[in-house]
């Protein structure tokens, strides 16, 4: 993670800075222009099946769509969440009736994964950012140790685990929003990152 203190800089110079967009982004929070990690493999797919299983459920009822490291504005930052929720009546559109390109709102639910020899102290600070501001619900996904954290206004974050054996241990779903059924457990996110040979 790159991080550039530029202490007189504000939100409105950051966003008109060319290479902001460059692959990996960057965002601007607390004054400093920090640069997101490169996405690994482990990272990619499971940010990858979110999406996707979500759409699946969300899209076909017009109730919510998830996008991947789509760059939202608002409050005093801009953010590239590795998955942004909005509820369908959120997206902003065009006069044609297509998805806009500028987000300058929080997302509904913000999903980060924690890539390797990345802090989540700062990811953890976004995700409350957010909370602050509207969001009802943050998930910090952290492979390495096969955990989940859920995050939602007013109540102590719950941590969500993988195990190694099922058998003994009914999982609990994780939270999502109340018109979408996806009913994930730790174990099925992280059972996505078998590469099974057929």
């Amino acid at each position: 993670m790159t991080v550039t203190p530029i202490s007189s800089l504000i939100l409105e110079d950051f966003l008109e800075k060319p290479h902001i967009d460059e692959s990996p982004a960057w965002e601007y929070i607390n004054g400093e222009m920090i640069q997101k990690p490169m996405p690994q493999g482990q990272h990619s797919k499971l940010q990858y099946k979110l999406c996707e299983i979500i759409n699946q459920v969300a899209e076909t009822s017009n109730i919510a769509y998830a996008l991947p490291e789509l760059r939202c504005n608002f409050g005093h930052r801009s953010i590239v969440p590795d998955v942004s929720i909005f509820y369908w009546e959120r997206i902003p559109v065009t006069e044609e009736g297509e998805i806009a390109n500028q987000f300058n709102s929080f997302p509904d639910w913000i999903i980060e994964i924690l890539s390797p020899n990345q802090k989540a102290t700062k990811i953890i600070d976004n995700v409350l950012y957010c909370l602050q501001h509207g969001s009802q619900l943050g998930w910090l996904i952290e492979p390495d140790e096969k955990s989940i954290f859920v995050f939602q206004p007013q109540q102590t974050p719950k941590i969500y685990k993988a195990y190694l054996s099922t058998s003994q241990i009914e999982q609990e779903n994780l939270p999502s929003f109340d018109k979408i059924e996806l009913e994930l457990t730790a174990n099925k996110i992280f059972s996505w990152l078998q590469m099974k040979v057929k």
